[in-house]
């Protein structure tokens, strides 16, 4: 009898073949406690750059004074060390070399990724990927020159790639080990 990742509970009879969690309440407890396993995975060239915010309900905040932070003035900015120490979730300002793909909604309830998001992680195999905090995205982190962001839809898929101007939110969920390959 399979059992849930999560709470070890048996997994009903009917649930899909390729089922890993009981319950949605599961899937996202369980890469919400994966998240500070994963943090230490994260790529130095990410790590390494004193970009980092934290955020609540998708606003930047500076880690150090608690206040508003933003997009375009570094002396909101922190260390990874210091944005980290706070508890709080983080984020990462792009730019500088970096940019992001936000995939949203292209995982199903067990955490595949649908046909369009398989093609695009196929082509960029190698590159960062990991869980954007609502469990059914993905962020494919990269190297990338500054230039306009974009939003597109693609085989059915809605596609979002920012290289300046945004910040990301930074899981540590890794969907796919890597490092920051261009975009």
């Amino acid at each position: 009898m399979r059992t849930c990742e999560h709470c070890d509970q048996h997994l009903k009879t009917w649930a899909r073949a390729d089922a890993r969690f009981c319950s949605t309440r599961c899937r996202v407890a369980h890469h919400r406690a994966r998240r500070a396993d994963d943090a230490h995975r994260l790529p130095a060239e990410l790590t390494s750059r004193p970009r980092w915010v934290t955020h609540i309900n998708k606003r930047p905040l500076c880690a150090r004074t608690g206040a508003w932070a933003s997009v375009t003035d570094p002396s909101t900015w922190s260390s990874f060390e210091a944005a980290s120490a706070t508890g709080a979730p983080l984020g990462f300002v792009l730019g500088d070399g970096i940019g992001c793909i936000d995939l949203d909604g292209c995982l199903d309830e067990h955490g595949i990724p649908n046909e369009a998001a398989r093609t695009l992680l196929a082509f960029y195999e190698g590159s960062y990927v990991e869980v954007s905090p609502s469990g059914r995205g993905l962020h494919i982190w990269g190297t990338a020159a500054p230039q306009r962001g974009f939003k597109r839809t693609w085989r059915g898929q809605r596609i979002e790639f920012y290289s300046q101007g945004r910040y990301i939110t930074v899981t540590g969920d890794v969907h796919q080990h890597g490092c920051l390959q261009p975009l």
